[in-house]
């Protein structure tokens, strides 16, 4: 494809140029709109600027695109409800041998999770059990970070479903799921296993530190404690302008798949526990050892949380007490407010009014479905229409109101798609990108080991400097022309290379992946394990740990 005229080149440059500084940097102090209204605002400049038409606009959307993602959100948010996670967390601590084997545990889990549940929600939900393994074993947290994050990137590589990146390869090359995951699952799993060792060299003596006893005793977690544990995402805020020159950024909840959208539909839990003295004995009988209270940041005023206890309206939760009237013999109530009380069941009125047979069979019936769900993309169905069929078969099989459910999917992603479409389209039909792979393309053939060296370098820098996904949309449909001229079987290999590449590159540098900031925003935040997770401990692992996983992964490819 030829350059466009000067006028087109321009004006489509400077569009593109303010989509891709808001998507890598979403609060920019001069406009700090975000990354969902940056990709919007490069698309309507796409159209005003005349780059392309609106029917062109239109044209570049891909619905089948859209479709994976609503409907993985939608399951991921079922199954979270099912306590898919809570017993992940389980899983993390049964039977543990020490820190080393929590380690390896994290990166185990962390790479199965995201494989099916995308890397961004397992991120989401298991970092802050993750510091809660740190605190136990009185160990500075950032190894097991770095174990979530960079094997939750690694992980995700197996499938079409497991990023976005993922997504977009699988729809515009028509690999089958079944292709995709035995294309890349030894890839993966040889990854998973090399990235451990990694962290386990770079962190032996520091993972081999004896932790203090009595410390130990006062915050060991058992596995009953991983069990009432809540593995729900907490909201990711946008970044102020004062605050966006520091260099954790938070980032907009653009690719927390199945988590709450940004109105806050977020679930934070805490025990309430009574430990005051005699006066206060009495009720701590009645409580019988302490009551749950789960406290919902989000408009939402009614539903259900957990299996036992109503959830209270949204009021500020910061003034929290008991009211004297308890220990007077009158009604128990837990006052969440001054004007705004809850009654406090008896927990064995809680537990049969519960019904516990319809709760054990509602969930079962979420895990056959995703199980079906897996089933059919296996066997080659369309994975647009498997995925949005098994979303409404889990809205239908819950029996209610799905309002509170599909306010937790995280639209402004699919928003954020749609304008990132229209902004790459108009993009390529400048002719930059197609001029520029025509320098890069003679030297980038992935019939010698010289061609794949190159095309990974390409992948990585771009992957990290504009983004995977815009990455994949520039690069995918050029890189497998090249590679079907080369050899009509080559283009497959070409895919999954590209695939491999551009996910693995997210473990670069602490900016290069979504879940990489996720990580590092849910420690920085969390309510009583903070951490933050500095750019350049991440970049110290990163970069050998991306060109040696990248590197061995290649040599495990085949088409």
């Amino acid at each position: 494809m030829v350059l466009a005229p000067t006028e087109k080149v321009v004006l489509g440059s400077i569009a593109f140029a303010i989509f891709w500084v808001l998507a890598v940097f979403p609060a920019v102090p001069f406009l700090p709109i975000g990354r969902t209204a940056g990709s919007l605002l490069g698309a309507i400049l796409m159209v005003i600027f005349r780059v392309i038409t609106p029917d062109q606009a239109y044209a570049a959307i891909d619905l089948s695109i859209l479709g994976l993602l609503f409907g993985t959100m939608v399951v991921s948010v079922y199954l979270e409800q099912a306590d898919m996670f809570k017993y992940l967390g389980v899983l993390l601590l049964w039977k543990s041998k020490g820190a080393k084997d929590l380690l390896c545990r994290i990166c185990v889990v962390s790479a199965i999770s995201s494989a099916f549940f995308t890397n961004d929600t397992s991120c989401v939900v298991l970092t802050e059990f993750v510091l809660k393994i740190a605190e136990q074993n009185n160990v500075p947290p950032h190894p097991f970070l770095l174990a979530l994050a960079s094997n939750a990137n690694i992980g995700s590589s197996a499938t079409p479903i497991g990023n976005p990146q993922n997504l977009v390869i699988a729809i515009q090359s028509s690999l089958s799921f079944g292709e995709f995951l035995l294309g890349l699952l030894p890839a993966m799993l040889v990854g998973v296993f090399v990235n451990a060792l990694i962290l386990l060299c770079m962190y032996w003596r520091l993972l081999s530190v004896e932790k203090d006893e009595e410390h130990a005793l006062d915050e060991v977690i058992s596995e009953e404690d991983a069990a009432s544990h809540r593995f729900s995402p907490a909201a990711m805020s946008h970044p102020t302008a004062s605050n966006s020159q520091e260099l954790n950024p938070v980032l907009e909840p653009m690719n927390t798949w199945g988590s709450p959208s940004s109105n806050g539909s977020t679930i934070h839990t805490e025990t309430l526990r009574n430990r005051a003295g005699s006066k206060q004995s009495n009720l701590q009988g009645t409580l019988n050892g302490g009551v749950e209270l789960t406290r919902n940041s989000s408009a939402s005023k009614e539903g259900v949380v957990g299996d036992d206890f109503p959830q209270p309206r949204e009021q500020d939760f910061h003034s929290r007490r008991v009211e004297k009237s308890a220990l007077n013999g009158s009604d128990e109530m837990v006052n969440v407010d001054e004007e705004d009380t809850v009654p406090v069941q008896p927990l064995e009125e809680n537990e049969s009014s519960a019904k516990p047979w319809k709760r054990l069979l509602w969930k079962t019936c979420v895990y056959l479905v995703t199980i079906g769900m897996l089933i059919a993309l296996l066997v080659g169905l369309n994975m647009s229409w498997t995925a949005l069929t098994a979303a409404l078969a889990l809205v239908v099989l819950d029996f209610k109101d799905a309002q509170p459910c599909l306010q937790k999917v995280s639209y402004s992603i699919l928003i954020f798609f749609c304008g990132m479409f229209i902004t790459v389209d108009g993009f390529n039909r400048t002719g930059i990108p197609s001029t520029l792979w025509n320098l890069t393309e003679p030297y980038a053939r992935i019939n010698h080991v010289g061609g794949i060296v190159v095309l990974t370098l390409v992948i990585l820098v771009l992957s990290n400097v504009a983004s995977n996904v815009p990455t994949v949309l520039l690069l995918g449909a050029r890189v497998a022309a090249s590679a079907t001229m080369t050899s009509q079987g080559q283009e497959k290999r070409a895919w999954l290379i590209l695939a491999w590449v551009s996910t693995v590159a997210g473990n670069l540098s602490l900016l290069g992946s979504a879940a990489n900031l996720i990580v590092c925003e849910q420690a920085r935040r969390a309510r009583f394990f903070g951490y933050t997770l500095s750019f350049w401990s991440h970049l110290k692992f990163g970069v050998p740990s991306t060109l040696i996983v990248t590197a061995i992964g290649l040599l495990l490819i085949r088409g």
